[in-house]
């Protein structure tokens, strides 16, 4: 199952490996895969956890390893992963390296947290995590795309689920907070967790045609915030117990986000919605939907 997925170059090219899968060289500059690779460690907490003590269903797991040597970087994916007390990732190269000589196939290496670039977890046939995999697929498609999906060895690719962190130091991790909120019946923690004033101004910019100002803002903050509360008091708190997320994040600015939430449901049901997030006071907030 081990993919090596080069991501440095100036352009795609597929390289055939005999007896080895292919390796798929991606641009640098590649947003998707740089997104990737941030997720991969942002949600690193949930693979740890799950190595450890795997759940039902898990039957693979595996860690991406930036590998240097001298000037040339080659991502490797790592089996048998386990881990010391400082937070170090060991396990054993899955590949033949093809681009670094200081480490080969077999070799039981370690290394530190922030030479880490993606995992993946397979459960019950589905793909979990594997980020990086997903961004090179994303730019997939015909025969490439086809083969690809055969190098995998039959794992399912659909949506997948995310855990991040339920705190404000992402946008994905204050979606999760607010919905935990709910989950917990908290309007004090759901109330913590949104910005009035902000959501007040975004939606005063998009409908109103006359001058803002700071007084029309507070005022339709307070609306706001009172149809919020009236909502959750009489219609009760909306609930995510047992539903799956994934995240889909479109970043506008360093401080503003509109996160697309796809929820799956016990049922099999699927959902999406598509949350603004801003960033102020350095803790992100979640505001209303986006239209």
């Amino acid at each position: 199952m081990g993919i090596i997925k080069k991501i440095f170059g100036r352009k795609q090219n597929i390289r055939k490996r005999k007896g080895n899968p292919d390796v798929y060289d991606m641009p640098n500059e590649d947003e998707r895969m740089n997104w990737a690779m941030e997720k991969a460690r942002l949600t690193f907490h949930y693979f740890k956890t799950c190595t450890e003590n795997p759940k039902e269903g898990q039957a693979y797991f595996s860690v991406k390893a930036r590998i240097e040597d001298g000037s040339n970087v080659e991502h490797i994916w790592l089996l048998e992963p386990n881990f010391d007390l400082e937070g170090n990732v060991y396990g054993r190269v899955g590949n033949e390296p093809i681009d670094v000589k200081n480490v080969s196939l077999d070799e039981n290496i370690g290394i530190a947290f922030d030479h880490v670039s993606d995992w993946m977890i397979v459960e019950n046939g589905r793909l979990i995590g594997g980020y990086t995999l997903r961004a090179i697929r994303e730019g997939l498609t015909g025969d490439a795309l086809q083969n690809f999906d055969k190098s995998l060895g039959g794992i399912v690719i659909d949506e997948g689920e995310d855990h991040f962190l339920p705190d404000h130091d992402t946008p994905e991790g204050a979606i999760l907070a607010l919905e935990e909120a709910y989950d917990q019946d908290d309007l004090e923690k759901s109330l913590n967790c949104k910005d009035f004033r902000k959501e007040a101004e975004f939606l005063l910019k998009k409908s109103v045609q006359i001058e803002i100002d700071e007084e029309l803002i507070q005022n339709t903050a307070e609306v706001l915030r009172l149809s919020f509360i009236k909502n959750m008091q009489e219609n009760g708190m909306p609930k995510f117990n047992g539903i799956k997320r994934a995240f889909q994040r479109q970043n506008l600015s360093d401080e503003h986000c509109i996160v697309t939430e796809i929820c799956r449901y016990p049922d099999g049901g699927l959902s999406r919605q598509r949350l603004n997030t801003y960033k102020i006071d350095g803790q992100w907030k979640v505001l209303g939907l986006e239209e």
